[in-house]
């Protein structure tokens, strides 16, 4: 599917801002639909059914972050939040409001277009994923609990699961609170040096260059990302 059958909902006041994501996402064969409120963000939203949304958090009529909840009450439309806010708090509160994924203003190009598809993707294929993932020169085949490479390894079960929690949606960011959650199980909240561990031989393990890590990406202080490419087994 190419871009151009891709249509994206911006949501912000800010007239300059919207003129540059309209240039920017019409350059990459997107079509565009703006709103510069939140009450007006959602009956587009409605309206023209997108297939991802920018969201901006000040909002002049209501936060961001109500628009979120509001529009995730019916869709499971890819939502990024564009925002100027830096603060961890802020950003974990739009994620767990629903959104997808979360980029600071002033952003660049390459990388929220490269977000923008990411999500797409992973709106395509659906959360599931599939049983194998390549990630560095390895594949992993989560059904056979086996990992194919350049030389043996083996991962733990829980090794296995967290790796399967990050790979059901690539590119997003993943918390530590759902990583616990469903890595560790319910009414057990882990613990942060517990999760660095398995992420540290995670990455010892199936990356390229473990000091570098380039697949398995620490967001810090909210949780980590499993990043793929754009065409399989590079990185």
């Amino acid at each position: 599917m190419t871009t151009a059958m891709y249509q994206v909902l911006v949501v912000e006041d800010d007239t300059g801002i919207r003129d540059v994501l309209r240039v920017l996402l019409g350059a990459a064969n997107y079509r565009v639909v703006e709103a510069e409120s939140a009450n007006r963000g959602e009956i587009e939203a409605r309206t023209h059914k997108p297939d991802a949304m920018l969201v901006d958090l000040g909002l002049p009529d209501r936060d961001g972050l109500d628009l979120i909840r509001r529009v995730r009450g019916w869709s499971p439309l890819p939502i990024i939040v564009l925002s100027a806010r830096t603060a961890e708090e802020q950003k974990i509160a739009a994620l767990d409001a629903g959104a997808d994924d979360y980029v600071i203003k002033p952003f660049g190009a390459a990388e929220l277009l490269a977000r923008l598809r990411a999500a797409l993707r992973r709106s395509n294929t659906g959360e599931s994923g599939s049983h194998l993932l390549d990630i560095g020169d390895y594949q992993v085949d989560f059904a056979r609990r086996e990992v194919r490479g350049p030389r043996e390894v083996h991962l733990t079960p829980l090794e296995y699961r967290v790796l399967g929690i990050l790979a059901r949606t690539p590119g997003a960011i993943v918390t530590h609170e759902k990583l616990f959650r469903e890595a560790w199980g319910p009414g057990n909240d882990g613990d942060s040096r517990s999760l660095r561990v398995i992420i540290r031989n995670l990455r010892q393990k199936l990356e390229r260059d473990p000091t570098r890590p380039g697949c398995i990406t620490t967001e810090i202080g909210l949780g980590y990302r499993l990043m793929i490419a754009d065409e399989p087994g590079t990185y």
